[in-house]
């Protein structure tokens, strides 16, 4: 298969950014997140990212917590290969790669729960790392040398059939309440329909587009993804369900 320039790009190492910025997009939706919310939890939390890169869902990840974030110096990043994500605390902490910064992120938060369920935080890790070590490769079809050319979600998939499964009994995928498993794994979902609007996921996996949906519409998601993201995402997954076929072209 044969994709634009544009659609050729590298997701996997979490470098700068995936493709060039659209003409569409607002200048507002492309500059670094910087989370207001107040909260006793340190303040020292700097993550260095940008738009176009895996770096807003830790933005989500840190505003759905009410954990403040300061957007670092790109030209200042610590990361050992100068790849973004990449978070940094007080006593020497960095930590990189998204889902490594989201775990870190529920701990943080987990620091200050007066009563610990270790059942849920054990859960959100798991589903961290499902993101991370199985659904990516479904989601993002790569060549050898790491560019993304297509999407898996166009075909049938056992553990997609699975997932779809679990959402019919349930909102989100922690016992039914939004959480750091919910950030890693729509993230992913959602970056698909950016790159690939044509995809169509309603036909096979209802109770998904559902979920996307409802984690698409979330305040804090279109805070770390910008207004145009989101109402992109929002509209085509309404178009998915209401069987909308018309011409799409995505975000990036």
């Amino acid at each position: 298969m044969k994709l634009s320039t544009a659609l050729v790009l590298s997701f996997a190492s979490s470098a700068v950014a995936f493709s060039p910025t659209p003409s569409h997009i607002n200048r507002s939706d492309i500059l670094p997140h910087r989370s207001t919310s107040a909260t006793s939890l340190s303040m020292a939390l700097t993550l260095y990212g940008s738009q176009g890169s895996r770096s807003p869902l830790c933005n989500w990840g840190a505003d759905e917590l009410g954990i403040p974030i300061s957007m670092g110096d790109l030209r200042e990043n610590p990361h050992p290969f100068k790849q973004i994500p990449c978070l940094t605390d007080d006593d020497d902490v960095l930590v990189f790669e998204s889902g490594a910064i989201l775990n870190y992120l529920q701990s943080k938060a987990d620091e200050k729960e007066a009563t610990k369920d270790a059942s849920r935080s054990a859960a959100i890790t798991s589903w961290i790392a499902w993101a991370n070590a199985s659904l990516d490769p479904i989601c993002f079809l790569e060549t050898p040398q790491g560019k993304v050319y297509d999407t898996g979600l166009k075909s049938a998939n056992p553990r997609i059939d699975r997932l779809d499964q679990l959402l019919s009994k349930s909102t989100y995928l922690v016992k039914g309440e939004f959480s750091l498993a919910d950030v890693a794994v729509a993230s992913y979902l959602l970056y698909v329909i950016q790159f690939f609007p044509d995809v169509d996921l309603h036909s096979k996996w209802p109770n998904i587009v559902r979920y996307m949906k409802d984690c698409a519409a979330r305040e804090a998601y279109g805070k770390a993804f910008g207004a145009n993201v989101q109402g992109f995402c929002l509209e085509r997954l309404g178009d998915m369900q209401s069987g909308d076929k018309k011409k799409l072209f995505g975000v990036f």
